[in-house]
């Protein structure tokens, strides 16, 4: 029998049910030669820094960098059981080998794979690749299936990637909170982006506005413009020398232009859409992108690629009119399927496009946003293979008082695509995002004059950049890299943050997962920081730890997130270096660079970080709090401060948090009349222990001296007398 392994239960259920696995046992489904079963995410991760050593539990800069040799794992809390149960199951003699039905994608390898080394099977792996839960997908991959040792070459990137951000992450957290006395999350990833915000804020806050001036001609049924102008005083002079005067036309160009219809969705494109349109954070976009898959109602969704392959080719059509009959009645939509088609611009998986499953179906029950996450990806699918856009453009310009000024119209002779994406924000209640179109010119020729214009000066002023969306940070996420970032001063200490660009390049190459081999170059433009599927966690993340706050729809970095970019050196906190590292995450996925090449890096990169960090002197240190800080976390090594009910540890908001407290009602003080003050917290936090007189005692009625030891387990404070 094949033991069939998914990724979360009601994936696995789907394959069974294609599969004819109906029976039911402990943790799995069994039938037809099969036994299908799942895990519950990752079962297996990267144990903490302490399993290596109870030594970091306290966090020191003298026992850093802690890089380890041999890496230890641990089993989550609440997924221990389903990880028995999966033991059990490549342990029984009915299995005789195993298919990784895990999601097709970099992550799933890895959780597969951990779950699979963690149980000591040896047995054959087959690899299920699919990009859809349709059952004619599931079917035509288990005819498809590949030998898992093919995408050896993707878990070691994943594997590169899980260990280069707990190096980076537990090394670099730990030194910056150490040295600046306060929590300070670090990431390989969450900085730079954070560092980016940072860096747009500054722009922002730098940024003068600069009047400008234009003369305008008031021509009766249209108006012409001059150009811009820095001084109003050469403005009004032109504006006095064209009143009241006569314009001629010296040239009329028409022209018929043509707005080609965008390309399908890729994840990160998705994202962007759903965060302008919609206004939903790309981590709703993705969940609700996935629960549509997983309903067959979408695609894979964790994509980067915004083609579909050449043997698609003819099931174009039948999509398309299934589609546009279901969200728009429409019977005959046009249909250019070559505008969609091109293998060689596809990578894992496909772009993300909905499914045939919806024909039919009612689409009533979803959930709101999953429905209009479901309407978007139809309207790009229909967009995208629509006609073009077209206009009658003209541009006229004319002559006044030896100045000249030009006026354009448009008139949209079809709407194409752009009226198919119309229709769709209308259902969404949306209004369509184009700019207002430009007025109508009357017929006009060259050498007419117009008579008596009415000339005014108009006054704008230059735009600041603008503040960071998730839409528009999402696209600097996947773009980091490709050009070289414009030189601005650091908000956090005055010195200039400049993202260098490099001239790595290399070929992409290969033949895993069956696709058809391609050899293109490599170049900048592939880069970016993080996956379409991480982007959005790490979005999230530097929320979450209060580096970043959304405002509306803006992303704004707090005084904390300024701060902590102030203090990072170049290399933890530039978006270019950091995309060079995803760009060799990439590489070993391709089996361009050793998995070992990449992580000596990453070694190098985080002793030299060590190497290079020093406390901030007296007086200059930029998280310094105005409350005093009572001792030092025995769990932990962060901060103690005095609230109104305890003596609690910092740390309790993070993740994981630290519950590390000193209750001020605690039994063992009230029970002997005896207050915990600030003065004895203090002993016990630095000491471990305490002298204390006066104790009561209820048994004797009578007061006693002793020495008050405290004792934590990790999990639970408590505290003895010696005598």
């Amino acid at each position: 029998m094949k033991l069939v392994i998914a990724e979360k239960p009601s994936v696995a259920q789907s394959i069974a049910k294609v599969l004819g696995a109906a029976g039911r046992e402990n943790g799995c489904l069994v039938g037809n030669g099969s036994i299908v079963s799942w895990c519950f995410g990752h079962l297996v991760e990267l144990a903490s820094a302490d399993a290596y050593d109870p030594k970091y539990k306290r966090w020191n800069t003298k026992d850093l960098p802690i890089v380890p040799e041999n890496w230890e794992y641990t089993v989550p809390p609440g997924k221990a059981k389903q990880l028995k149960i999966l033991s059990g199951l490549m342990a029984d003699k009915r299995v005789d080998s195993l298919v990784c039905a895990t999601d097709a994608g970099r992550e799933g390898e890895l959780i597969f794979r951990l779950v699979t080394e963690h149980c000591g099977c040896k047995k054959p792996v087959q690899r299920l690749w699919i990009s859809s839960m349709e059952d004619s997908a599931i079917r035509e991959g288990f005819r498809n299936l590949k030998s898992d040792s093919e995408y050896d070459r993707l878990y070691d990137a994943a594997l590169c990637r899980a260990r280069a951000d707990w190096i980076v992450g537990i090394n670099a957290t730990r030194l910056f909170s150490v040295l600046y006395r306060t929590t300070l999350n670090v990431g390989r990833v969450q900085s730079p982006t954070l560092a980016m915000l940072v860096q747009r804020e500054a722009e922002i806050a730098a940024f003068r506005k600069t009047p400008f001036y234009t003369v305008e001609l008031n021509c009766g049924n249209f108006t012409a413009t001059g150009d811009r102008m820095p001084e109003k005083q050469a403005a009004e002079a032109i504006r006095m020398a064209c009143d009241g005067k006569a314009a001629s036309v010296k040239a009329v160009i028409r022209q018929e232009k043509s707005a080609q219809p965008p390309k399908l969705y890729d994840l990160t494109t998705l994202q962007r859409d759903a965060n302008r349109i919609l206004g939903y954070t790309a981590q709703q976009t993705l969940d609700y992108t996935q629960s549509l898959y997983e309903k067959k109602l979408v695609t894979y969704p964790r994509t980067d690629s915004k083609y579909l392959t050449d043997d698609m080719r003819d099931t174009v059509p039948g999509l398309v009119k299934t589609v546009s009959a279901v969200f728009l009645s429409a019977e005959n939509p046009p249909v250019h399927a070559e505008r969609v088609i091109d293998s060689s611009k596809v990578s894992d998986h496909h772009a993300i496009i909905p499914t045939r499953t919806f024909d039919g179906a009612s689409l009533s029950g979803l959930p709101t946003g999953e429905t209009s996450i479901l309407t978007l990806i139809a309207a790009r699918l229909l967009c995208a293979v629509g006609n073009p856009c077209v206009t009658a453009e003209t541009t006229v310009t004319l002559d006044c008082g030896g100045h000249a000024f030009t006026a354009k119209g448009k008139t949209v002779t079809d709407s194409g695509w752009k009226g198919t994406g119309r229709r769709f924000l209308d259902a969404l209640k949306r209004k369509p995002e184009d700019k207002p179109e430009e007025a109508v010119l009357p017929g006009l020729a060259e050498g007419r004059t117009v008579a008596n214009v009415r000339a005014s000066v108009k006054e704008g002023f230059t735009s600041p950049p603008k503040h960071f969306t998730e839409d528009t940070l999402l696209s600097a996420m996947e773009n980091a890299g490709a050009e070289e970032f414009a030189e601005i001063p650091d908000a956090g200490n005055g010195v200039p943050v400049q993202a260098q660009r490099s001239g790595l390049r290399g070929k992409k190459e290969g033949q895993r997962d069956g696709r058809k081999a391609e050899t293109a170059e490599y170049s900048l433009s592939r880069r970016g920081l993080g996956t379409p599927a991480t982007r959005a966690g790490i979005i999230e993340k530097i929320v979450k730890t209060g580096f970043v706050e959304r405002k509306g729809r803006q992303l704004l970095p707090t005084k904390k997130g300024v701060s902590l970019i102030g203090v990072l050196p170049e290399t933890i906190k530039s978006p270019a270096l950091t995309a060079e590292w995803e760009a060799k995450l990439q590489q070993v996925e391709r089996g361009d660079l050793p998995a070992s090449a990449f992580m000596d890096g990453i070694r190098k990169l985080t002793e030299d970080l060590i190497k290079g960090a020093s406390a901030p002197k007296a007086g200059q240190n930029p998280f310094r709090s105005d409350r005093e800080v009572v001792g030092v976390c025995p769990r932990c090594g962060r901060p103690v401060y005095e609230g109104k009910k305890s003596f609690y540890c910092s740390g309790y908001r993070e993740s994981p948090p630290c519950g590390f407290a000193l209750w001020k009602d605690d039994r063992f003080f009230t029970s002997k009349k005896k207050a915990l003050t600030k003065k004895i917290a203090a002993a016990l936090l630095k000491e471990g222990r305490v002298d204390m007189s006066g104790l009561y005692s209820r048994k004797t009625g009578k007061t006693y001296d002793a020495t008050a030891v405290l004792e934590d387990t990790g999990e639970r404070v408590n505290f003895r007398l010696e005598f």
